[in-house]
């Protein structure tokens, strides 16, 4: 595996080890919550301890975190890789460094937004956050799947994104809704959130089968994924290690587009 493999991994392995299991750990709190103030509504004592709010929000926030980060990471590879790989920075030098001061932008506002207690500018952030991220995966750079984009790892990351940006921005609003309006539209966007979540991980485990090594790029990228057929070079078999006469032995490979 080269260096350029390792650092394609990063994005996925931090989502398996750091964004799933807490998760795992927000769902459970969440529900937690939902049971302690239901029974407390129906004059029940209740044997969940009431630091289970607080918790709930805490591990929330650090999701939030760790989404919006994953999500950044995942347009950063692609992104800066290939502006170093087409000499972009010499080439389109000014959308280079507007895409770099993007970047910038929107880690200050996401940082901004957990610091601000005033209601106006927790809006401001987070929109300023949302549109950064629309506006770095909009890079040609970053592959989208937008003819499969309702079957899409980056357009499911993007939106659990901005559901979980919209999370942050009205905690405050949810403690002081009497009416528990906030409350419901938090509950209603996050259970959709985590149907994007388990998207997430099928089309996450998708796309890694689609994403070559470095060095098998070159003639994978001779693939026909309408046909699902690859070439059969004489070249290829003389010069690479035995093991791989078994691949090109085994069912044809579908191979998306090189990311």
């Amino acid at each position: 595996m080269e260096l350029d493999d390792f650092f394609a991994l990063i994005h996925p392995a931090i989502a398996v080890i750091v964004v799933f299991p807490l998760i795992g750990i927000v769902t459970h709190r969440a529900w937690q919550v939902r049971q302690r103030r239901l029974q407390v509504i129906s004059g029940e004592k209740s044997k969940v301890p009431p630091i289970v709010g607080s918790e709930h929000v805490e591990i929330g926030n650090w999701l939030s975190m760790a989404v919006v980060s994953v999500a950044l990471l995942g347009m950063a590879y692609p992104i800066i890789s290939r502006f170093l790989k087409n000499d972009i920075f010499s080439k389109e030098p000014t959308r280079a460094f507007l895409v770099i001061a993007i970047f910038i932008a929107t880690i200050s506002t996401f940082t901004f937004l957990f610091k601000t207690k005033v209601k106006i500018w927790r809006n401001i952030f987070a929109i300023a956050t949302s549109m950064g991220l629309i506006v770095l995966g909009a890079q040609p750079e970053v592959f989208r799947r937008d003819n499969e984009w309702f079957f899409s790892h980056y357009y499911y990351g993007i939106a659990a994104a901005i559901i979980m940006i919209f999370s942050v921005t009205i905690t405050q609003d949810i403690y002081k809704d009497k009416q528990n309006r906030w409350r419901y539209i938090h509950v209603i966007l996050n259970c959709f959130a985590l149907i994007l979540f388990m998207g997430q991980g099928m089309t996450g485990a998708r796309d890694l089968l689609s994403i070559p090594y470095s060095w098998q790029k070159e003639f994978l990228r001779q693939c026909d994924s309408k046909t699902k057929t690859c070439p059969k070079s004489t070249a290829f078999l003389r010069n690479e290690p035995s093991y791989t006469l078994s691949i090109l032995k085994a069912p044809a490979l579908h191979v998306s587009r090189d990311r």
